[in-house]
């Protein structure tokens, strides 16, 4: 993405706060305008106290007292400006946030599967809080610093034309270096921003999965790795910090020889005028002015650099949110499906030089029970993705009572699914809301009732706060219960048509039997597809689907495959040898 084309983005988002800004604009310039009045008054009262013998202390007092309202007002004014800037800011960097979160839930799996998880995760946090800093600071310091070098520009040309014309002549040199360096630091912070997303992703891989690391003796390996990772980090952060720092000083440099000149001119002119031309306090105001003329710019430089990190976090949030979405969703509602799946000529791989599942056609009736096995990677738990429609076809198409899977909404289709997979997924939430998200309005009978079918309610009343017990890594929860928390789920919603992919493959022996009875009877007059490696458990099965390489290779019920003798056999047989 072209750094122009984020910044027009974030000026679209600014748009839509456009009194906010008009008003921390209008605010800045009074702020701007009090301080400049300052120099001014501090200047009459010079000119009151510089003759001999003539002070005039009521008007001096007088002065001081209209300063002292002036220092207040203006404290006030900068204090409602930053309260402005902070809610235009931190608004900005919400609605980037929602709408990066908007976006990653309707992103294809296919992207999700792709990218680090901790990427993806330091683009929505840790970029955007980069980027809303870089916005803070230009709100705080580029609107008050431009309209503070306009406004000193305009108090030197009314007190001394000449002076003023030096210091505007000079000044396009200092803007000239900024610029120069700016523009070389933008793709160094950008390589900053892409180096800490790869840091975040290997530290949360690592916290995953520590029980592994350790099981393997991988510690050493890791730290090695993350300092490898770590050490590019500091040096990409250091070299972009390097040479945007180089900004500030280079146009310190050019202002304190303006600073100087002014000082040279303005002392020559009071001296050969005699005060006619500039008097001692019109040359009090023009260093006080010199000064804050040189000031904003060094301000700015300093909020270049930030804007330039800023804008590389922006880019990486906006390239999130530009991500292509998923296949258009269907229009038609599926209610009350009769549960009839059909597969005509599908063709499906994930990546397009390695082809996997190929002109697979199959047709389940309403209520059958379907086995799904086969070796690793034979295209198993593909099929089901497919089912669900988490992936689209490639070529072919699947049919849910004759209706193409792409024109049914998503929502509706997968509501008529249950899926038990052996990933669980659970919420940080309490038991009562794991098992309810298929149903909020399950009632706490229903609730109950659903775990008990599915064998999880004595060990739930053994939580600490039972079913108000909030899940989380702290929870001590075994992968077995969690696994029966997710049944439960499925009991309490019963829908049509289920998946059950290695649903009892934490669960010991005594409890899985149990469960496949209270399976057998969920699974009567519902359209059911069982993955399962233990074949033990799926002899019941109405067909028995064996897949190979991504091609059914055998079907039929297990007597049947049995007394074939092929793949089936031999995979049975390896089992109970």
């Amino acid at each position: 993405m072209k750094k122009s084309g984020t910044l027009k983005r974030i000026l679209r988002y600014l748009g839509r706060r456009k009194l906010l800004v008009l008003l921390s604009v209008l605010l800045a310039g009074c702020s701007v305008a009090l301080t400049l009045y300052l120099p001014t008054l501090f200047g009459d009262a010079i000119d009151l106290m510089t003759g001999e013998g003539s002070v005039d202390f009521p008007a001096i007092v007088a002065l001081f007292i209209t300063a002292g309202g002036v220092i207040l007002l203006t404290a006030l004014t900068n204090w409602l400006m930053n309260i402005i800037n902070n809610r235009i800011t931190y608004g900005v960097a919400r609605d980037i946030r929602n709408h990066a979160m908007k976006k990653l839930q309707s992103l294809p799996l296919s992207y999700l599967d792709s990218h680090p998880e901790g990427d993806t995760v330091s683009r929505i946090i840790t970029d955007v809080d980069q980027f809303s800093d870089g916005l803070l600071m230009s709100f705080t310091q580029l609107f008050t610093g431009v309209i503070t070098v306009l406004g000193t520009v305009g108090f030197m040309i009314a007190i001394d034309r000449l002076i003023a014309l030096v210091v505007i002549l000079l000044t396009p040199l200092s803007l000239l270096l900024a610029r120069f360096i700016a523009s070389r630091t933008h793709s160094m912070f950008k390589k900053q921003a892409q180096i800490r997303g790869e840091q975040t992703s290997f530290i949360q891989e690592m916290t995953d999965n520590q029980k592994l690391v350790r099981t393997y003796g991988m510690e050493e390996e890791n730290i090695e790795k993350f300092r490898e990772i770590n050490e590019r980090l500091r040096a990409a952060a250091l070299k972009a910090t390097f040479f945007s720092s180089l900004v500030n000083p280079t146009t310190r440099i050019i202002y304190n020889i303006i600073y100087a000149i002014v000082a040279l001119m303005g002392a020559l002119t009071v001296t050969f005028s005699g005060g006619a031309v500039l008097t001692v306090g019109g040359l009090s105001c023009l260093l006080s002015y010199a000064t804050q003329y040189a000031k904003p710019f060094n301000e700015i430089s300093g909020v270049i650099a930030l804007l330039q990190e800023a804008i590389a976090c922006a880019e990486r949030v906006f390239e999130l949110i530009d991500e292509t979405e998923e296949c258009a969703d269907g229009t038609l509602e599926l209610s009350d499906p009769l549960g009839k799946v059909e597969l005509e000529s599908v063709s499906f791989s994930y990546t397009p030089e390695k082809k996997l599942i190929e002109n697979v056609s199959l047709t389940v009736t309403p209520g059958m029970r379907v086995a799904i096995v086969g070796p690793t990677g034979c295209g198993k738990t593909t099929l089901i993705n497919l089912l669900m429609r988490f992936y689209d076809v490639d070529s072919g198409a699947v049919k849910i009572d004759g209706t193409a899977l792409p024109l049914i909404k998503r929502k509706t289709l997968r509501r008529n699914f249950g899926m038990v997979l052996q990933d669980t997924v659970l919420r940080n939430a309490t038991v009562r809301e794991n098992i309810a998200m298929g149903r909020p309005d399950a009632t706490d009978e229903e609730i109950i009732k659903a775990a008990k079918a599915a064998h999880a309610h004595s060990f739930i009343k053994r939580l600490p706060k039972g079913y108000d017990t909030v899940i989380s890594p702290a929870s001590g929860l075994s992968q077995g219960q969690r696994q029966l928390l997710c049944i439960a789920r499925i009991m309490l919603t019963l829908p049509p048509m289920l998946i059950l992919d290695e649903a009892t493959s934490s669960i010991d022996t005594r409890t899985e039997m149990k469960i496949q009875d209270a399976f057998a009877k969920m699974m009567e007059e519902r359209t059911s597809f069982i993955v399962a490696h233990r074949l033990s458990t799926i002899k019941d099965a109405d067909m028995i689907l064996v897949m190979n390489n991504g091609n059914i290779v055998e079907s039929g019920t297990h007597e049947s495959l049995l007394e074939m003798g092929g793949f089936y056999a031999s995979l049975y047989n390896s089992q109970f040898a």
